[in-house]
């Protein structure tokens, strides 16, 4: 018996505190991922905040350039250049600098090793799956990825720019916008974290249609309710302006739109096994016939 089969009905035999402490072997194998790569983003304080996390306050931020330029080659002049307005953040803790250092360290942890953990996230899951099941779902580590690092970089592209400028530029005659280190870290992580989730609801989607919680038809007749729901998170992760707010909605609708489709091919995959068993049952053995 090939070694890959034996360890699966090995798993299979497992009993449930032997399935609790694989599950804390792949937690803590993820844990140390995380730490390797958080410690990596504490060790590069001045790229992490000067190149990342400052990154869209600044004039020379790619997505302004990009825009503007954009802007120039379609005709349209300086209608699409616009900057951040300057502002100075400031702390007002004696630790917020070093707590907002570990703050930024442990998620872009989570971030940069977000691969390795739904792998080893699916190592757990997978030897409980069928054949078809693996097969069905193969390369669902990369897809997920993919999809994360896209939202995540949705917000981070698109979302931060925008919402920062909206911001830092609203305000009252006599004021002056300074916000803390805290509270411009808290932003820049509710634009990109959630986002990078909100990316996987295809991913999301799929299980709950193999284990028969939605179908396609559910979704369609949902599509008002949907369009409400992307509505209300958009305007939860971004500020108070159309722009920006249109610009979270039509790809989150794209993403319903495209969990509609696979779905749908879930469903018929299903339908094609069931009428193939329904086939098998009707035949008739020959010890029968006899």
């Amino acid at each position: 018996m090939p070694l890959d089969q034996q360890h699966e009905q090995d798993r299979n035999e497992m009993s449930f505190f032997d399935h609790i402490i694989e599950l804390r072997s792949h937690l803590l194998r993820s844990a140390l991922a995380i730490a390797v790569v958080g410690i990596t983003c504490f060790l590069n304080k001045e790229f992490v905040f000067n190149t990342l996390i400052f990154g869209p306050r600044k004039p020379d931020f790619i997505t302004y350039r990009a825009l503007c330029g954009f802007s120039h080659w379609a005709g349209a002049g300086e209608a699409m250049c616009f900057t951040p307005p300057v502002f100075n953040l400031i702390t007002r803790q004696l630790g917020e600098v070093l707590m907002q250092h570990l703050y930024v360290s442990f998620w872009l942890g989570v971030i940069g090793a977000f691969p390795f953990i739904f792998w080893e996230f699916w190592k757990f899951v997978s030897p409980g799956l069928l054949d078809a099941e693996r097969k069905a779902v193969r390369g669902v580590v990369a897809i997920c990825t993919f999809l994360f690092l896209l939202g995540v970089s949705f917000g981070y592209f698109i979302i931060a720019p925008f919402s920062i400028s909206f911001l830092a530029g609203y305000t009252l005659e006599g004021l002056e916008v300074s916000p803390t280190l805290d509270s411009y870290v808290t932003y820049m992580t509710m634009f990109t974290l959630p986002t990078g989730l909100i990316f996987e609801m295809p991913i999301v989607a799929y299980f709950l249609a193999k284990i028969g919680l939605i179908g396609p038809a559910f979704l369609r007749s949902h599509r008002r309710q949907a369009i409400i729901v992307i509505l209300i998170v958009a305007a939860i992760i971004t500020p108070p302006d159309v722009v920006s707010q249109t610009m979270v909605t039509i790809p989150l609708y794209g993403l319903y739109e495209a969990s509609i489709l696979v779905v749908a091919r879930v469903q018929r995959l299903r339908d094609k096994l069931l009428q193939a068993a329904e086939n098998k049952s009707r035949q008739v053995s020959p010890f029968e016939e006899d």
